[in-house]
C-alpha cells in the first residue's frame, strides 16, 4: 500500500498468465469381451510452485486454470492474506512450474511451511501448519438457503457438461449465489474439475480473490459451495476461510468435518442427489420445505 496525495492506493491485482493444457487424452483399452476401443482419461500432470524462487510444493492437477489454483492454494494455506500480496503468477507447462512473485515476500515462510499435514484429499493433499489455527476467528455471514434453492443447485450440477461425464476419475466443485430467500434461484458462478476436490476448491478460492469487489459490503453475495467429494475438515475449513457458510456434497461427511462445521456455524449438507439430502450441521441456515421432497 502506498500514499498518493494523502490517500491509500490499492495495489493492482496480480498479473496472471493463461496457461492451458488438454484436460483429457485418449488411450486404447481392452474390454471384458477382448475388444479394443479408444476412451478418454483425465490428463493428470504435476505443477511445482515456486514462491519468490523458493520451491514450495508440487501439486497434481488437470491444469484447467492453474494460475487460479496456485493463487487459491496460497490463500487457503494462509501463506498470503489476499491477491494484492502477489505481483504475478506465471505458469509454464513445458517445465511444469508456476513462478509466484510477491510484493514483499511471505513472512516466516520457512517456519510456516515446516509442518505439513497429509490430508484425506485425492492424491494425498497436504496443508501447512495447524489445521485449526485461527478457525475461531472466522465470522460467517448469516446466509440461509431454501430447500427449493438446494434442489435448483443440485439439478444445475446434474445438467453441467463435465470432464467426469466423458472421462470419469475427477472431482467437481462449484460456487453458487442465491437470490431472495423466498425464491428458488441459485445461480452457478464457476464450475471447476480436478483430480482432487482440494484442488478444485483452491481454484474457486483463487477465482473469488480476483473479484474482490464482489465481496464488498457487510455481507457480500449469498454464496453456497458444492463439491462432489466428501466433506472433510479440510473442505469445511477452506469453505469457511472463503466466507462461504453453506456447503453441499453428493457424498458424506467425516467426524472432524462435522466438528469443525459445528464450531464455526457452517451448514453442511450431504448425500444430495435428486431430492434427497442429509443436513449434518447448521440446520438453522436451511429453510425446509418438506412438501417439495415428494
Amino acid at each position: 500500500m502506498t500514499r498518493q496525495g494523502g490517500s491509500t492506493a490499492t495495489p493492482p491485482l496480480p498479473r496472471l498468465t493463461a496457461a492451458r493444457a488438454p484436460l483429457t487424452r485418449e488411450v486404447e483399452v481392452v474390454d471384458e469381451h477382448g475388444a479394443r476401443e479408444r476412451v478418454s482419461i483425465p490428463a493428470e500432470r504435476d505443477l511445482t510452485i515456486y514462491v519468490d524462487r523458493r520451491e514450495l510444493v508440487t501439486l497434481m492437477t488437470l491444469g484447467a486454470q492453474p494460475e487460479l489454483l496456485v493463487l487459491g492454494y496460497l490463500l487457503n494455506q494462509r501463506l498470503v492474506k489476499s491477491a494484492f500480496d502477489i505481483e504475478s503468477i506465471t505458469v509454464d507447462w513445458e517445465v511444469g512450474a508456476a513462478a509466484v512473485k510477491t510484493h514483499a515476500g511471505v513472512d516466516r515462510i520457512e517456519e510456516r511451511t515446516a509442518k505439513k499435514v497429509v490430508t484425506t484429499g485425492c492424491g494425498q493433499g497436504s496443508v501447512f501448519g495447524e489445521l485449526m489455527a485461527d478457525v475461531d476467528r472466522i465470522a460467517l455471514p448469516p446466509t440461509r438457503m431454501t430447500q427449493a434453492q438446494l434442489y435448483t443447485l443440485v439439478n444445475a450440477i446434474r445438467l453441467q457438461e463435465s470432464t467426469y461425464k466423458s472421462a470419469g476419475s475427477v472431482h467437481g466443485c462449484a460456487l453458487f449465489t442465491l437470490g431472495d430467500e423466498g425464491g428458488a434461484d441459485a445461480e452457478m458462478q464457476i464450475f471447476v474439475e480436478d483430480v482432487g476436490r482440494h484442488n478444485a476448491i483452491d481454484t474457486i478460492a483463487g477465482w473469488m480473490a480476483m473479484r474482490p469487489q464482489e465481496g464488498e459490503g457487510a455481507l457480500g453475495p449469498a454464496r453456497v459451495f458444492y463439491t462432489t467429494g466428501r466433506l472433510t475438515s479440510e473442505m469445511v475449513i477452506k469453505s469457511a476461510q472463503m466466507g462461504v457458510p453453506i456447503v453441499v456434497s453428493r457424498s458424506g461427511m467425516t467426524q472432524m468435518g462435522y466438528d469443525v462445521a459445528q464450531r464455526v456455524g457452517l451448514c453442511a449438507i450431504g448425500r444430495a442427489t435428486n431430492r434427497r439430502f442429509v443436513c449434518y450441521a447448521g440446520a438453522d441456515r436451511l429453510v425446509l420445505q418438506p412438501e417439495l421432497a415428494s
